[in-house]
């Protein structure tokens, strides 16, 4: 029998592996495996696997969505998040098998669960209102729709994802392993993150915005609490945004992550470290025009927390995950500014997890034939043991076109890098119509991962084309920022030369069949697109942004990101908003354009499509818009999948039509 590409609806049939924790001993990973059921809804569950061991293991059944999974020091049970209860809460394990049991009650409820040193108490993030405390209990009473009206007087009173923001606040409480409250930690009208314990158990770490007015102080702080005296110490600067603090395994230094915000959120992230005994911080990546983080994009849903910079166990070394030239790769930093690839290749390293007693290192790693799969890599020897084949059977049932990288000079002659994916059964000497993908970000990268929908169109028929303009990440300081105040500029040529040159360079695309999507910044790019050149015979705008008038007061980002990224402000400058917004512009669209746009999507709400559809439609030109109901900004990544499925459907039918 023949090959079949992947199609839409194989998304059904994907495993997706995240959160990889390794034992104390080095010899077995819990991980947590997301599956999407004959429901059509997404189930995750932890499962096991030696690290000898060719077959992965349920650890964790039921109806339930059970995550986080974290190993006690001394390796005798395990503490994860499960919503079995109702709503998320802290649940403990024998590591070798048996009952779950609950140790969290919480009113509401709690994640992130972080075992002391001892392996006695767990220490848990919750969400308290003003008035309440660790022994709140659940309002029984069923609430009046009066009783629901939202009131504020902040302007950061919504979230993507989240909706209209409780009036609560994140904070840290310590829990003994069979349930008993201990403390909560952190109190004040900020969110805190924890970090770790202290070696001998008597501090741990967060980070958090404790400024005066939150909202204006786009800052994060790290520190140390005292769990004794119940003190906290700050040990950064207030000059920016730093986070996944970890204390050294010897106890005597603290690794961190951040920036200074010198270019807002275009700004590297560092690593950085704090030594206890001196009180100085030095950046260890300070000589590194690199991106120490994960920013390569996937639409398997393989996001996780960060680890941080990870400490290797002679507290000397650091390990951590850096971006470039559309690979993220494992690097060592030493406390010398050395850095070294550890771990390569042509893929994204998207979790990795050490161990501090052996000398594995878990890999979840994605590259253009793998959705997601864990690998064990040894520190000593470099070798690497591929672990899991969560899709490997049904994938050998498919064809899969491999990306080919090409690098190419702009029209300034900077140095521009894409991939260019060939249709499932293609043949030398036919033409093939081509699609043109653009990213969100616009500072993220396109990279080696897999990505589901270009392999869709790829089954479809079409040649995909993208590329990383300038505004990505992966390419250095000066390369990410060149978009700030100057979106459609650069970055829209950047586009267009690169479809020079997949023009004169591949003999097999159809110069009249070319057309382009994308979502978020891609979205705008794709708008700015169809309001500057006719040279695209369809479009497809996904979660666009139309008009940065409006965007600045109904995102739930605007009112900063604006003068981030634009460098203008509706109070000072709406004129160059307007300047820069395809909406003004809305009256040279000809080419047939879908607008894909959530409901719920409050990072680029939907207004911004609808304002681009009527403007079009009122000029009886061709287009038409998809409402995705009850679906936010993630709808491509996290959304419903059959709603995934529909989207992907709409976008090919579109192209199908017009090209």
């Amino acid at each position: 029998m023949s090959k079949t590409g992947i199609n839409s609806n194989d998304l059904l049939t994907f495993n997706f592996l995240s959160d990889p924790q390794l034992s104390p001993d080095g010899k077995s990973v819990i991980f947590v495996r997301r599956h999407i059921t004959d429901e059509k809804k997404y189930r995750s569950k932890l499962y096991i696997q030696t690290l000898t061991d060719k077959q992965m293991h349920p650890f964790t059944q039921g109806e339930s969505n059970d995550t986080n999974p974290r190993w006690s020091p001394n390796g005798k049970t395990i503490a994860f998040v499960s919503d079995r209860s109702g709503k998320n809460q802290i649940w403990t394990i024998p590591a070798k098998g048996g009952e779950a049991k609950q140790i969290t009650f919480l009113k509401n409820g709690a994640s992130n669960p972080l075992w002391s040193p001892d392996s006695q108490q767990v220490l848990v993030t919750t969400s308290l209102g003003e008035d309440e405390t660790l022994d709140s209990e659940d309002e029984k009473e069923e609430k009046q729709l009066v009783d629901k009206v939202y009131e504020t007087e902040k302007v950061n009173y919504k979230a993507d994802g989240a909706g209209l923001l409780p009036k609560k606040h994140a904070h840290l409480a310590l829990i003994e392993k069979d349930g008993t409250i201990v403390k909560q930690v952190t109190a004040g009208p900020y969110d805190h993150s924890a970090g770790n314990f202290s070696p001998d158990g008597k501090q741990v770490l967060c980070y958090a915005n404790q400024f005066d007015d939150p909202e204006d102080a786009f800052l994060s702080d790290v520190y140390i609490i005292d769990l004794d005296a119940e003190e906290q110490t700050k040990i950064t600067n207030s000059d920016g945004r730093y986070s996944s603090p970890l204390f050294s395994p010897d106890g005597s230094k603290i690794s961190f992550l951040g920036h200074d915000q010198s270019y807002k959120n275009a700004t590297l992230i560092e690593a950085y470290v704090y030594d206890l005994a001196t009180g100085e911080t030095i950046c260890v990546t300070e000589n590194w025009d690199v991106v120490a983080a994960d920013t390569a994009i996937n639409d398997m849903g393989t996001g996780v927390q960060p680890a941080g910079a990870v400490w290797n166990s002679a507290s000397s070394s650091l390990y951590l995950l850096g971006s470039t030239h559309g690979k993220t790769q494992l690097y060592t930093a030493s406390l010398d500014k050395e850095i070294t690839c550890l771990c390569g290749g042509d893929r994204q390293i998207y979790a990795f997890n050490p161990s501090e007693n052996a000398d594995a290192i878990i890999l979840a790693i994605s590259d253009p034939t793998t959705p997601g799969d864990l690998f064990s890599f040894d520190k000593n020897t470099k070798e690497e043991q591929r672990l899991t084949a969560a899709n490997e059977d049904w994938l050998a049932e498919k064809t899969i076109s491999i990306p080919e990288t090409f690098h190419f000079q702009a029209h300034d002659q900077s140095t521009i890098q894409g991939w260019i994916i060939k249709p499932v059964g293609f043949k030398d000497g036919e033409k093939y119509p081509l699609v043109v993908e653009i990213h969100g970000g616009p500072h993220a990268m396109y990279s080696y991962a897999f990505m589901h929908e270009f392999q869709v169109l790829a089954e479809k028929g079409y040649g995909v084309l993208y590329i990383n303009p300038r505004g990505s990440f992966g390419y250095g300081q000066n390369f990410v920022n060149a978009v700030r105040g100057a979106y459609g500029q650069g970055d829209y040529q950047d586009i267009l030369d690169a479809v020079d040159y997949a023009l004169e360079t591949y003999v097999w695309i159809d110069h009249e069949r070319i057309g382009v999507t994308g979502g978020s910044y891609g979205g705008f790019m794709t708008n700015w697109i169809v309001t500057h050149t006719n040279r695209f015979k369809a479009a497809v705008t996904q979660r666009s942004i139309s008009n940065w008038i409006s965007f600045y007061g109904v995102s739930d980002i605007g009112y900063f990101f604006n003068d981030w990224q634009l460098k203008a402000s509706l109070l000072d400058n709406p004129d160059k908003l307007w300047e820069f917004s395809p909406l003004r512009y809305v009256k040279q669209v000809e080419t047939p354009i879908l607008i894909l746009h959530s409901e719920n999507d409050l990072r680029c709400p939907i207004e911004q499509g609808e304002q681009f559809y009527v403007a079009i439609k009122q000029q009886k030109k061709t287009a038409k818009l998809v409402r995705f109901p009850a679906s936010d900004h993630n709808l491509s990544r996290n959304g419903d999948p059959s709603l995934r499925i529909k989207r992907l459907n709409e976008m090919t039918g579109w192209f199908a039509e017009y090209l």
